[in-house]
């Protein structure tokens, strides 16, 4: 079984998919409501409408549960694995009731979460085999990080810190309140568990050089050209591990990793993700 199929259900996600049935049902389903039996047994195709890597196969199935404990949903398929135009993602048999309410939400879920899982896969295959390790930012949805992030690693790609609670990135506005890198440096050294590495953003070579001499593990290069990269990562030399950041596209991906740098990190994974097309077939369980 893949280990990430039952990472989703957690008191956050579950409360999460509370309020999407909530804006969704309100005070009821008034054209559901009025089939001549709404309890009446039926089946439920969810089909991939075009090729794309599924994410959130374990989100759509408690949507449907949240509605009716007893529900089958059952799938070939696990989050990660990429899907063809026309395959049969899932198979759902409950009421008609449960499957015509549940839909639309099911689906918002299955076609946002998949569609950071096949845009974040595009990346991956631009990297080819490239070292250099993709990874997304905190610009996330409010409420959806985790289901955001997770779909990034359904992708292929890999996360950076999940908030402001587990990583330390000390960015220009914190170097400002400081008074100076080798301040800020300096006082959440003291502060912090030895065994956390600091990270630090920097935007010219001189930067550079003073998060070096401050000792940090890892220098952020934020919004530098190609030709700044590649004397950034000379000037470091493997004394710290070099992430670039900052309007960083997908054909900027073998050109950052022909400089040698470690990581790169890229809102868009997320952000600039579009849905996939995928749509569900209900008819009565005759």
């Amino acid at each position: 079984m893949n280990p990430m199929r039952h990472y989703f259900i957690s008191p956050h996600t579950d409360h999460l998919i509370d309020l999407a049935l909530s804006e969704d049902v309100g005070s009821g389903d008034i054209t559901t409501d009025h089939l001549p039996e709404p309890e009446a047994p039926g089946r439920a195709s969810i089909i991939a409408k075009q090729d794309m890597v599924i994410a959130g196969l374990a989100i759509a199935r408690r949507v449907f549960e949240k509605l009716d404990p007893d529900v089958v949903f059952s799938s070939v398929f696990n989050d990660g694995d990429s899907v063809i135009s026309g395959d049969a993602i899932a198979e759902i048999s409950s009421s008609l009731r449960t499957l015509l309410i549940g839909e639309r939400t099911a689906l918002n879920f299955l076609q946002h979460l998949s569609g950071i899982a096949t845009n974040v896969q595009s990346y991956v295959a631009e990297l080819g085999d490239s070292p250099m390790r993709l990874v997304d930012t905190r610009k996330t949805i409010p409420g959806w990080r985790v289901l955001e992030k997770y779909a990034v690693r359904a992708g292929g790609a890999h996360n950076h810190r999940m908030g402001l609670y587990d990583g330390v990135l000390i960015k220009d506005n914190h170097i400002a309140a400081f008074g100076g890198i080798q301040n800020a440096v300096s006082h959440i050294r003291k502060a912090v568990s030895h065994l956390v590495k600091l990270e630090i953003e920097t935007s010219t070579l001189d930067e550079v050089e003073q998060a070096l001499n401050a000792g940090v593990e890892v220098i952020m290069l934020d919004n530098m050209d190609i030709s700044g990269i590649r004397e950034a990562v000379n000037l470091i030399n493997g004394r710290a591990v070099v992430e670039v950041s900052g309007r960083v596209s997908k054909n900027d991906l073998k050109r950052l990793a022909a400089t040698g740098v470690d990581i790169v990190s890229v809102g868009a994974l997320i952000h600039s993700a579009p849905f996939v097309d995928i749509s569900m077939r209900i008819c009565a369980d005759t």
